[in-house]
């Protein structure tokens, strides 16, 4: 009998390799990280550090004093007694006049050498010297010029004055014939240069005042023999001056309602205030800067550049591209509340479910800034038309009843977009100046997204 047995095929079944899932899942997210590297634009951060922006202006202005040119009574050779930039009295001689040159040539012939060159007058020499080299440079190579015959006249002063008592006797028997001094009529500082502008005042100021193109010094010192009629020195009558500047018309804005201004000197970078009034010609704006010191350190000067310290402004200093702002929901302080079991201040929510029931919570929505009477909040945590009200009162307030922007910044510290409040101090085209230690604010050395528009809240940042 045959024997038959029943054979039953079972279908291969696949084996289940983990090794090849956990593998592709790598693949998947390598590919995946690989394509979100090339195809996602990366935020740019900036580190916020402590900074200052000095808005400043320089311009180039006219002095205005209170001179007066005099001019020689007789034709002859001239000596000069009293040094540049130096102040008088009634009555001192300022001059002499030789008519014939008997006593120029003396003068000129003599040898004083050795009483001249003394340890005061080498020192003051060298003083002036230094003076000069500290505050050159290649744009004022004319003011050389006028630095050699300061010092020459310097010298020639210490000669002249030192003759005039050595040969005192030859003096006194030619006086009042063919030698004659001239004395100061009035108090005043003496300086031996003439350019055109004496007799003008701030007061009668026009443009043309400031074109330099055609502007000539004249060195009185360097003539040794003059003419009835030459200007022999000027007068500064006074030590009050002013300085004219053209301005543009943004800052004669800026300036408008003011008195005063500190100003600096960039030939030697002397600070000091001055009191302006603003002046307008033919459409064009004018600074007149009134003065009552320094005017012996820029004698000499008929035009001079100054710059306008009108902000020093140290904080935390950001870039304007991340300045950016958003709205918010104002809620009153009186309708926040601390929780009993977690401490934390929030709002007590109240909603109505789908089968028209009242529900309440407590949520505690992000603070982003107070006011004396305000909360600032967005809307993570509620939305516009919710209501909140007074634990244990009947006052409510409604979502979204008020709202106001704030100007704020992404800080990215998390990995994250997260707008923090700033408080502008200062800014210019570039830069911001902002207050440290706001509250709810940005730190120094917080890190933030340098453009703002390139970037939204809660996105994550690339680190």
């Amino acid at each position: 009998m045959a024997d038959k047995r029943n054979i039953v095929k079972f279908r291969n079944t696949m084996n289940f390799n983990i090794g090849f899932v956990v593998f592709l899942i790598i693949i998947i997210y390598v590919l995946f990280n690989v394509y979100t590297y090339f195809t996602e634009i990366p935020v740019s951060k900036y580190k916020v550090t402590q900074g200052t922006i000095a808005s400043n202006y320089t311009f180039q202005g006219i002095i205005y004093r209170d001179e007066t040119v005099e001019y020689a009574n007789q034709s002859g050779y001239i000596n000069y007694y009293v040094k540049n930039a130096t102040k008088v009295s009634v009555h001192d001689v300022i001059y002499s006049i030789d008519t014939t040159g008997s006593i120029s040539k003396e003068i000129s012939g003599s040898n004083y050498s050795e009483q001249l060159l003394n340890t005061d007058l080498i020192n003051q020499i060298s003083t002036n010297i230094d003076s000069f080299f500290s505050t050159y440079g290649s744009g004022n190579f004319l003011e050389s010029y006028s630095f050699y015959n300061n010092l020459n006249s310097e010298i020639l002063h210490t000669i002249h004055t030192f003759a005039l008592s050595d040969l005192s006797q030859d003096i006194q028997n030619a006086e009042g014939s063919s030698f004659f001094k001239a004395n100061s009529p009035l108090d005043g500082i003496i300086v031996y240069h003439v350019d055109g502008y004496e007799g003008k005042m701030a007061e009668t100021f026009t443009s043309g005042d400031l074109n330099t193109q055609e502007y000539k010094k004249t060195i009185l010192t360097s003539n040794t023999k003059v003419s009835e009629g030459d200007p022999v020195y000027k007068r500064i009558n006074s030590e009050k001056w002013n300085i004219v500047v053209a301005i543009p018309e943004e800052l004669a804005q800026e300036l408008e309602g003011g008195s005063s201004v500190e100003i600096r000197f960039c030939k030697d970078d002397y600070t000091t205030n001055a009191s302006y009034v603003i002046l307008k010609e033919d459409g064009n704006y004018y600074l007149n800067l009134s003065l009552q010191r320094a005017m012996l350190r820029y004698i000499n000067d008929r035009f001079i550049d100054i710059e306008l310290l009108l902000h020093d402004d140290t904080g935390l200093k950001i870039p304007k591209s991340a300045i950016t702002s958003k709205e918010f929901f104002t809620i009153p302080k009186e309708f926040f509340s601390t929780n009993e079991e977690t401490g934390a201040i929030g709002l007590q929510l109240t909603t109505l479910s789908a089968q028209d029931s009242t529900n309440v919570s407590f949520v505690s929505p992000t603070i982003y800034y107070e006011s004396e009477t305000y909360y600032y909040i967005d809307n993570e945590k509620v939305s516009e038309g919710d209501i909140v009200d007074i634990p244990d009162s009947t006052d409510i307030y409604t979502i979204g009843t008020e709202k106001d922007s704030l100007v704020g910044v992404y800080n990215i510290n998390k990995g994250y977009a997260v707008f923090k409040q700033i408080k502008i101090i200062y800014e210019n085209e570039e830069y911001a100046i902002i207050a440290t230690q706001t509250p709810y604010g940005v730190a120094l050395y917080d890190h933030i997204a340098l453009d703002a528009d390139s970037i939204q809240e809660n996105q994550l940042t690339v680190k």
